[in-house]
């Protein structure tokens, strides 16, 4: 089962994280996988090293989700090696937070350009291509903030992910008739590089949030790539329009 042999699929938002492991275990499963970004050079660490574990068949393209004719770019040289699409996953995202009576307007405009214009480019242009097909796999990144209001500077993250949650279930609507399944995944805090670093000068608040979650422990990159490896194949192909919480049962319990 979940075997992806054969899928052409491409994780934005590759660089690193949960796109890195999504990718990952994408290929593991069979898939031949495109990681995309802004930073090419992570990108070509990223692929020598999946492709150093599990053999080729990941490769890496630049992209800047919040340019349409960027992603548009990603599309046609995909269909130019590929000739198709058959996963896509929005991996990309950016968060700060911010106290809502100190909202940045800045911020929040590259938050939004980000999280949610880029999302919605990107299945906007590969659905397409689905559509043409009448055949794909979306899978959104999402958050538990996107659900779970938190009072911790949190407002324009949330929104965001809020608004990410509704674009999911109205493309499951509006695509089903053309058999594309779009879901989306919703971590609780996942432990990445990047979490570490910010919670460096912090490690009770850390210590904290870890003790008060059911299974104390946090989501790891690798939790939330098994929900994506999930629902990219075919054994989900009856479920669509869904936010898929990889959370250890906060949403259960608050």
């Amino acid at each position: 089962m979940f075997r992806l042999d054969n899928k052409i699929a491409v994780v934005i938002g590759g660089a690193g994280g949960i796109g890195e492991a999504c990718a990952f275990a994408l290929a593991h499963q069979g898939a031949r996988v495109t990681v995309a970004s802004r930073n090419l050079e992570k990108l070509e660490e990223v692929t020598k090293k999946i492709n150093a574990e599990i053999g080729t068949g990941v490769s890496a393209a630049q992209v800047d989700v919040t340019h349409e004719g960027s992603v548009t770019a990603l599309k046609d040289r995909l269909l130019q090696d590929y000739g198709r699409v058959d996963i896509l996953v929005n991996a990309q995202g950016l968060n700060v937070k911010i106290p809502a009576v100190d909202t940045d307007m800045d911020k929040w405009d590259s938050l939004f350009s980000t999280n949610v214009r880029g999302v919605m480019l990107a299945c906007k242009i590969f659905g397409k291509t689905m559509i043409e097909r009448k055949q794909g796999k979306i899978i959104n990144l999402s958050s538990v903030r996107g659900i779970r209001g938190v009072g911790r500077g949190n407002t324009i993250y949330g929104a965001t992910k809020g608004a990410v949650d509704m674009i999911t279930r109205n493309l499951a609507a509006e695509w089903a008739e053309y058999n594309i399944n779009v879901n989306a995944i919703g971590p609780s805090l996942v432990i990445t590089e990047m979490i570490k670093k910010a919670y460096a000068n912090n490690p009770e608040r850390l210590e904290a949030l870890r003790a008060s979650s059911l299974l104390k422990r946090f989501a790891t990159p690798e939790d939330v790539a098994a929900a994506c490896v999930f629902l990219a194949s075919p054994e989900t192909d009856f479920i669509t329009g869904q936010i898929l919480y990889v959370d250890g049962g906060l949403t259960a319990v608050g």
